[in-house]
């Protein structure tokens, strides 16, 4: 610790006190910055303390709100039964159950809706807010409303108070018991209940492969070709270093791997070592260098002679663009394609991860990372479920603690629950460049004191955005078409981050759209392909594996050797390999 306190104080502005400070007070009480919540609060005080008519417009709001409630429960008790006076938001399903439409329960939550319908009015609209610090006031005071919801209280939620009747009470036992074995689990930094159903490399990432190349930030696996004959052009996937790899190689029926191997591929994947205090000071570029320029050498070396169709989901898709961009910089001409999986590479509208990016946030969050070397992969999990806390959070505590209905563990929920860790150094330099900066379209963005220019890329980029995306916006991953001067085609599916992703066919409740844009093509608005392009039935995989059969040649190779011995590439052990058995259990018992 000594040693931390001497290097931070040398090669840092902060005094290693005050991260000190900044990092314990993260981990007890206060995940967000104090003085970013103070900016943005005070912000809105201040703002909604001048404006009489911002006054008047809500009370005569609220007003109107008394009055139709009243309104209602008069016609109620009088016994009409007239439709509600407000209803909640699409994505709101805790109210559609049949007895929340019963006497008093139906009160209960109209009177909840329109509270928080009216403290939405009273955070929007505000004339000169910064929209950053409106985004952020409006959403906690969304989040502390969500806690006091009638549907997460026993006495107030209809569907518990019924099944409590029904199960004499059973249901709270199980609930009880469940939730127990949940905290003791997670003090014990053990994984949650279920997974022990879905173990890597058993039931999960089990296409075969081997793993033909190590160094300390990845390993490279290259999978067995299934096939008599093969494609010549290889694909080489770049996960995000947040996630582990094998969402996309899960169970054989939805493993994005085996669809490929299974139709001719030849398929490299990187994997993506778990980071601990050891490799804090591992720069975004180490990624570059030691990820993807290190895989296409390799798999340069195995099959000599063919491009490479890179492919990138979310953070990897970003760190495949990078690189791609400087290749073309230096007339390296390896790629073939590129595909970017919920990627994005324009950061100007990030989505609700962007109300977390502001200076005093990322400077907090430094201070955070500094103290143990790296992001917590279960902290990174938490705020994921922070920005939907309705659905991952107070929904599942109904379901399983108050209801008693244990969750059905599936394969994509297992992988979530598999945290990794990111460099301190390396999660820095993405927040302030990217995030904080968007350095990345504006040309700021250095490597090796050059530019990197996107509108360098010159290869054809399949991009996929998801319709209900909250760390990749659709609209924000469409904005390749703007920021690059190459064939793009845009696929937009249905579902969310992941599921959208990993979608495989025969799956009919998914859809999509898909648009090709030449280069001498007038820019389309997204609002504008979302309009005018034809909804398709299915999953967008069939789609895309067309679009890389027309760029990847015939089916008349034999199947290639698997690593290159002879080249410094020798098969080291079988996949899923050792990195991605690495778990984030230490983050965890630091932080208990």
């Amino acid at each position: 610790m000594l040693q931390n306190l001497i290097a931070a104080f040398d090669s840092h502005p902060a005094h290693p006190a005050d991260r000190l400070r900044h990092a314990l007070l993260a981990w007890t009480i206060q995940p967000l910055s104090p003085g970013s919540l103070a900016l943005a609060f005070t912000d809105w005080y201040v703002h909604f303390a001048m404006y009489a008519a911002k006054h008047g417009d809500l009370v005569l709001k609220t007003a109107d709100s008394c009055l139709r409630l009243a309104h209602w429960t008069a016609r109620e008790l009088l016994g009409e039964h007239p439709d509600p006076c407000v209803e909640p938001l699409p994505f709101d399903h805790r109210f559609l159950d049949d007895k929340w439409h019963q006497w008093p329960f139906n009160f209960l939550y109209q009177a909840f809706l329109l509270q928080e319908q009216g403290w939405q009015w009273a955070t929007h609209g505000i004339r000169g807010m910064h929209p950053h610090h409106e985004s952020l006031v409006s959403f906690l005071i969304r989040q502390t409303l969500d806690v006091m919801s009638p549907s997460n209280f026993l006495l107030t939620n209809p569907e518990v108070i019924s099944a409590t009747i029904e199960e004499h009470g059973r249901n709270l036992q199980r609930g009880i018991h469940a939730f127990t074995e949940d905290v003791s689990r997670f003090l014990r930094g053990e994984s949650p209940r279920g997974t022990e159903a879905y173990t890597v490399g058993k039931e999960l990432a089990i296409t075969p492969g081997k793993v033909v190349y190590r160094n300390h930030l990845m390993e490279l696996i290259q999978y067995e070709s299934s096939t008599s004959q093969v494609r010549p052009q290889p694909v080489l996937i770049v996960p995000a270093w947040i996630m582990k790899y094998y969402i996309l190689d899960l169970q054989p029926d939805d493993s994005l791997v085996k669809y490929l191997v299974d139709r001719g591929y030849t398929v490299f994947m990187v994997s993506w070592k778990n980071p601990g205090p050891e490799e804090r000071d591992v720069h975004f570029d180490d990624y570059r260098r030691h990820g993807v320029m290190a895989a296409l050498d390799a798999v340069g070396t195995i099959i000599p002679g063919q491009k490479v169709h890179g492919v990138g989901y979310c953070l990897g898709g970003t760190l495949l663009t990078v690189a791609a961009a400087q290749m073309a910089r230096v007339d390296d001409a390896r790629l073939q394609s590129m595909t970017l999986f919920a990627s994005l590479t324009d950061f100007s509208e990030p989505g609700e991860l962007g109300l977390f990016i502001d200076p005093s946030q990322v400077a907090y969050l430094e201070d955070v990372m500094w103290e143990q070397g790296y992001f917590s992969g279960v902290r990174m999990r938490e705020v994921f479920f922070f920005l939907h806390s309705i659905d991952l959070i107070w929904s599942r505590y109904v379901r399983e603690y108050l209801l008693g209905e244990p969750r059905k563990m599936f394969d994509l929920m297992a992988w979530n629950a598999d945290a990794t860790n990111m460099p301190y150094r390396m999660h820095s330099e993405y927040l302030r460049h990217f995030y904080l900066n968007n350095d990345l379209t504006q040309g700021r963005f250095e490597i090796d004191g050059e530019p990197v220019m996107l509108l360098d890329i010159r290869i054809p980029i399949f991009a996929v955005g998801t319709v209900r995306d909250h760390i990749a916006p659709w609209k924000s991953v469409y904005k390749i078409n703007r920021v690059t001067r190459t064939e793009v085609t845009f696929a937009l599916t249905t579902g969310g981050h992941n599921v959208g992703v990993v979608n495989p066919p025969g799956q009919d409740r998914y859809a999509y759209q898909i648009h090709t844009r030449q280069p001498s093509e007038k820019y389309l608005q997204a609002d504008d392909f979302h309009a005018r392009t034809e909804l398709r039935d299915g999953s967008w995989w069939p789609a895309w594996e067309s679009w890389l059969a027309a760029r990847s040649g015939d089916l008349a190779c034999p199947p290639p050797r698997m690593g290159a011995p002879d080249e410094g590439y020798p098969v080291l052990m079988a996949a899923p390999g050792m990195y991605v058995m690495e778990t984030a259990r230490l983050s965890i018992e630091r932080e208990t």
